[in-house]
């Protein structure tokens, strides 16, 4: 975007009369009052029709890309197809007006759909509505305590993880459409990812992906080639949503039964959400607000199982469609909610015969353009802890198809390997006086569990010395850990009939000493001397 820069407006010219500057002044002195209000005004307006013919035509092609993803995902948690479809309408409809992250598109997701299984398999439907408002609750509760801050902690590492290995999972989906099919749907692929690739070299106009849909249903019906439709992918909804209850007990029993999943699925939609969120950022170049998007996550929940839909989260697939086919504001995740109900209802025929070869061109290219290609190339440049974080999270999200277990992994060893080279910073020199009964240590750097061990091996507690004087004054003590290894060195020193005075506290590890440590107070007259 380019900077626009404000001149100063020219003076008026020297025979400018007297009622020129009355007028002029007034309208100056009242421009820098006026023109935030004015933006106050405008800005949500903008948020929404900034960018209309963008956003309403990326949001028709992702109501399409939305379809076989919420019928698959229905069957993997045990549902009826229209569970899934009506959670896909409702939750991307609410989440244009209630999420933190323009553009992102949420809907019923494989991350949410795998913990269902269980609980539909053990107690019905009407559980999983009941979780799912459950599971909206939490997450309204986990967005009021401002929890999306803790993404801060996930490392690029991580989520170039997790973006490969969910570009990995995207196309091993598309396999079974291309195992044991007529020969004509390998050539509508290869036509579709033609049209995807080689139009936008020609125009920008209209989104490719848009183009190849529409292109290949009309050649499809056109040729009448035997391959699978949408048709064939399940009974599709025939009637709009409405508004139920879930029939369940409202008792202790019945709580005790949806918590835990409902925890667990606030979880998972949180944790793809908000790793969602912060992909679409760095795409668009412009900020999310977490906390916002926790708690229209949590909305969109509720209002899905009301109208009689499963609970679901962001998807990375169908949000690099939408963005990639230029879409920046609200109005294209509106669209795609809104445009997917009308095909369901009132354009069911025509839907029914889009051909599923279509539909995988159009996955096959998120897969392509959501893989990092260049983390590939930096696996040699980069750090062998940020490689290693990378790969484990890829290989433990691909191998459980559970993208929180991979993320947990990668935070996790990111975390491990930060300790470690932090640890590493912390360094402990020593020096007899001269009459060889004083010996100074002198520690300096970050004290804390990973660094504790190192530090109290390096002062020998058993040298015959009268005095050891542990100067702490460039060290800082993190926790109870280090508090706890500071303690076994004086401790040990004592009992072995040595005089130890520690040194140059700063006041927070003063502070620690004074709360968690066990040895006598340190000498205050030579912490006061030091600071």
């Amino acid at each position: 975007m380019k900077a626009r820069v404000a001149l100063p407006a020219a003076d008026p010219p020297d025979h400018a009369n007297d009622l020129t500057r009355l007028i002029v002044a007034p309208v100056a002195d009242a421009r820098p009052v006026a023109e935030p209000i004015m933006s106050a005004l405008t800005s949500p307006l903008r948020g929404w029709f900034a960018n209309p013919r963008a956003d309403i035509l990326s949001g028709i092609v992702v109501a399409l890309a939305l379809i076989p993803e919420a019928i698959g995902f229905s069957v993997i948690a045990g549902v009826d197809p229209k569970v899934g479809l009506y959670a896909s309408v409702v939750i991307a409809c609410v989440i244009a007006f209630t999420g933190g992250r323009p553009a992102m598109i949420s809907a019923a997701t494989a991350a949410t759909a795998v913990i269902m299984v269980d609980l539909v398999r053990d107690h019905g439907v009407q559980y999983l509505f009941a979780a799912t408002i459950l599971m909206g609750l939490i997450q309204i509760v986990a967005g009021l305590l401002r929890l999306g801050r803790l993404m801060r902690f996930v490392s690029r590492s991580v989520m170039t993880g997790f973006v490969n290995a969910l570009a990995i999972l995207i196309f091993l989906a598309q396999l079974p459409e291309l195992h044991g099919v007529p020969a004509a749907t390998y050539g509508l692929i290869v036509l579709g990812l033609a049209i995807i690739y080689g139009l936008p070299r020609l125009t920008r106009a209209v989104p490719a992906p848009l183009v190849a849909i529409v292109v290949l249903t009309a050649l499809t019906a056109a040729l009448g080639l035997d391959v699978r439709r949408v048709a064939d992918l399940g009974a599709l909804p025939s009637a709009l949503p409405h508004v139920a209850l879930p029939q369940v007990p409202l008792t202790f029993e019945t709580l005790r039964i949806l918590l835990p999943y409902a925890a667990a699925l606030a979880a998972v939609g949180l944790l793809e959400s908000l790793l969602t969120a912060q992909i679409v950022d760095e795409m668009t170049d412009t900020p999310s607000n977490k906390s916002r998007e926790c708690v229209g996550q949590g909305l969109a929940n509720m209002a899905s199982a009301v109208f009689g839909g499963m609970g679901g989260c962001a998807m990375i697939g169908q949000s690099v469609i939408n963005v990639s086919s230029g879409a920046r504001g609200r109005l294209s995740t509106l669209v795609a909610g809104a445009f997917l109900l009308v095909l369901l209802v009132a354009l069911q025929d025509l839907l029914a015969l889009v051909p599923v070869a279509a539909l995988t061109a159009v996955m096959i290219m998120v897969s392509i353009n959501t893989f990092s290609w260049r983390s590939i190339a930096q696996l040699r440049t980069n750090p062998p802890s940020s490689s290693g974080v990378m790969l484990a999270t890829v290989t433990m999200v691909v191998a459980t198809g559970n993208l929180a277990i991979g993320v947990l992994v990668g935070v996790l060893l990111s975390g491990v390997f930060f300790a470690g080279k932090v640890s590493r910073m912390s360094h402990v020199a020593s020096a007899l006086s001269q009459d060889g009964r004083t010996r100074t240590y002198r520690v300096t750097g970050q004290v804390f569990f990973a660094s504790a061990g190192a530090f109290a091996e390096a002062i020998d507690v058993l040298e015959p010395v009268d005095r050891l004087v542990i100067d702490v004054q460039a060290a800082h003590f993190w926790d109870i850990s280090a508090i706890g290894a500071l303690d076994g060195v004086v401790l040990r020193a004592r009992r072995q009939g040595r005089a130890v005075q520690v040194i140059g506290l700063n006041a927070a590890s003063a502070t620690m000493v004074e709360r968690f440590g066990t040895h006598d107070k340190p000498d205050a007259s030579a912490t006061r001397a030091a600071h």
